[in-house]
């Protein structure tokens, strides 16, 4: 420092400013700039307006908060200028920890904009900053109309302000706005810059126009990382997983390095699709590229395994993280809750607020009571829910209520459920009441179930697990004039009931099934195989539950139909075809009915194998005769 101090005296005014200035975009840390800050203190520098705000920016990049650039601007700027006023007003806009506290953000959100509003002079960085930053803050509709008062004042909007706009609109979902910026973008000619492109094609992606938003990426001279991710993000959002991987193979052909981003969308697409060798594959590329320490890469590798049916390798990927964080912690307790481990989520969530330093957020507690739903933890659910309130003051969301009425529902209170959704301060969907309608259906309460159908059936007029629900509890009461009136409404409304599907991986093929399927090309195999398995599952006592056939016929048609069920139909398809003593992995579409439950676990014994059945709400774990749900579904 003494010998940096002896240089400086014998260098001219301007050769000064040119170095602190590098000097000071070189530092790392505050303690560098402060040590920085008193040379240019004695020499002399520090009324300099070039190097005072490169010094500015310096406290605003390095500082604790708006703290230390506050205390600098307030006590040591003599000489301020409008750059001063933008660095300053960017750097309060800039979230500093505790975002997840919606006083504190409020707080600073509020202190930025009164700044802005005594800023004496403004200029499109000024601008540029306040719609950026309002989005920081989670304010996109307060962004938007900032960016309109820009234009209003005369100010052109720049590549920075048409992409941080964009980013408002897909943040609200704001299709006709996006439109209209779209337009000026054209008329402008920044359709072509590339940030400006891939926020537009993020806002349409988001909009759920995926194809316009990647025609706005390919009129782009060239393709990069950045509009690569935001074609696999996109597609991945708009339910296209199988497109995003797709795309990602054209990125490595191309030569494209992956990242950090690259790979969540990437694992994510192997999640939704639950085909495990793509899962492995694409983590096998995580390691290579040198990512998989990355918290948000690493909590979807949980994710992936989790919902391919692998709780060990998610747990696992888990345990290998070195770091406490609540997205990987929310993911590991996700996955417990997933497959009927709910108290070791529990003890997980406990382990991870008693460490401190770490606090849980909505998300954590969706996934916590999630697991204390599907695992009849009702008294655990209930204190978690008062906790979320009271403790860490956080207000439940509609998510968050209806998984509290799946709590109850499960465990037989449908009158406290149904008293919950009348009293608690979200508006119901049909979401929350079709969830309280199949626990009628599980707890045969067909008085409530025809009053919360209605409730369903007005809500979300479409939907057709009302109308299935309805026919079900008719139908288990043999009260098939009302079963035929049931589905002479869905006829009326045109409302089609999804077929239930069932799928297994065998070799990396996808081999799919349907109830009754005649077309796989093994159909006779399977046929003669599941006859064989279903005399020597009567040998140990399983009696077909007739009951789950919704049609007036014989009993003998009922078992033929239930035997043909799409789940029984995978389950031996995947004896058949793999390796003994291999697990069974079988996904399914909709929610495993009783009696293909009840023939699984007898079929784990027979057979001898390990049968995992991952439907639309849980993953089942069936081995020895007994299932991991301990039959509470």
């Amino acid at each position: 420092m003494e010998g940096l101090m002896k240089q400086v005296w014998r260098w001219s005014s301007s050769k000064k400013s040119d170095v602190f200035s590098q000097l000071l975009r070189g530092c790392r840390t505050v303690r560098q700039g402060q040590k920085l800050h008193a040379v240019i203190l004695t020499s002399g520098s520090s009324s300099d307006r070039f190097t005072s705000n490169h010094l500015l920016h310096m406290y605003s990049r390095l500082g604790a908060g708006t703290r230390d650039a506050l205390a600098f601007f307030s006590t040591s700027m003599p000489n301020k200028n409008l750059m001063s006023n933008n660095i300053l007003l960017s750097c309060l806009l800039r979230p500093h920890g505790g975002g997840d506290d919606p006083s504190a953000s409020a707080a600073a959100a509020a202190a930025a904009l009164k700044f802005f509003d005594e800023m004496p002079q403004r200029n499109v960085a000024t601008w540029n900053a306040i719609v950026t930053g309002m989005t920081h803050f989670g304010l996109d509709r307060q962004a938007l109309e900032f960016f309109a008062k820009m234009r209003q004042q005369g100010f052109l909007p720049d590549p920075y302000s048409l992409a941080s706009s964009f980013r408002c609109c897909a943040g609200l979902k704001d299709l006709s706005s996006g439109l209209q910026i779209h337009a000026y973008a054209l008329l402008s000619g920044f359709d072509l810059d590339l940030c400006v492109a891939s926020s537009l094609a993020h806002m349409y992606m988001r909009c759920g126009r995926l194809r316009q938003g990647e025609r706005a990426l390919k009129l782009l001279p060239f393709l990069n990382v950045v509009s690569s991710n935001t074609i696999i993000a996109g597609r991945v959002q708009n339910g296209d997983s199988e497109g995003a991987l797709a795309h990602f193979a054209l990125m490595k052909a191309a030569g494209l390095p992956a990242d950090e981003i690259t790979f969540v969308s990437v694992v994510s697409s192997c999640s939704d699709l639950a085909v495990l060798s793509h899962g492995q594959q694409a983590h096998a590329q995580v390691i290579r590229v040198g990512v998989h320490s990355v918290v948000p890469v690493r909590s979807s590798l949980v994710t992936m395994y989790s919902k391919c049916g692998s709780l060990s390798d998610a747990a696992r990927v888990y345990s290998e993280s070195s770091e406490s964080d609540f997205v990987l912690w929310s993911a590991m307790i996700a996955a417990f809750g997933f497959h009927g481990h709910g108290r070791e989520a529990v003890r997980l969530f406990e382990e991870m607020v008693g460490q401190g330093g770490v606090e849980p957020t909505e998300v954590t507690f969706l996934s916590l009571l999630y697991a204390c739903s599907h695992c009849g933890l009702k008294d655990e659910g209930m204190e978690y829910l008062e906790l979320m309130k009271n403790k860490y003051k956080m207000k439940p969301l509609l998510e968050h209520y209806t998984c509290v009425v799946d709590l109850l529902g499960r465990s037989g209170c449908l009158d406290e459920a149904e008293a919950l959704i009348r009293s608690m301060p979200v508006r119901a969907d049909g979401v929350i009441w079709k969830t309280l309608l199949s626990a009628c259906k599980t707890h045969k309460n067909p008085e409530m179930a025809e009053r919360v159908a209605g409730h369903v059936l007005r809500l979300d007029p479409e939907d057709s697990a009302p109308y299935v629900l309805l026919s079900n509890i008719r139908a288990s009461a043999e009260r098939w004039g009302e079963v035929s009136e049931v589905r002479r409404a869905m006829r009326e409304q045109r409302v089609r009931k999804e077929p239930g599907i069932s799928w297994v991986e065998l070799k990396g093929t996808v081999h799919q099934f349907c109830t009754g399927d005649r077309l796989h090309p093994k159909h006779r195999e399977i046929d003669d195989f599941l006859r064989e398995l279903m005399g020597k599952m009567r040998q140990c006592g399983y009696v077909p539950d007739t009951s789950m056939v919704l049609h007036d016929m014989e009993d003998e048609e009922k078992e033929c139909s239930l035997a043909h069920h799409s789940e029984k139909l995978a389950v031996a398809f995947a004896i058949l075809s793999m390796p003994a003593g291999a697990p069974i992995r079988v996904m399914k579409n909709l929610r495993v009915c009783d009696d293909c439950h009840v023939a699984i676990k007898f079929i784990s014994k027979v057979a001898d194998r390990e049968i995992i059945v991952r439907d639309v709400s849980r993953f089942h774990h069936f081995r020895d005769g007994k299932c991991s749900c301990g039959d509470y579904w």
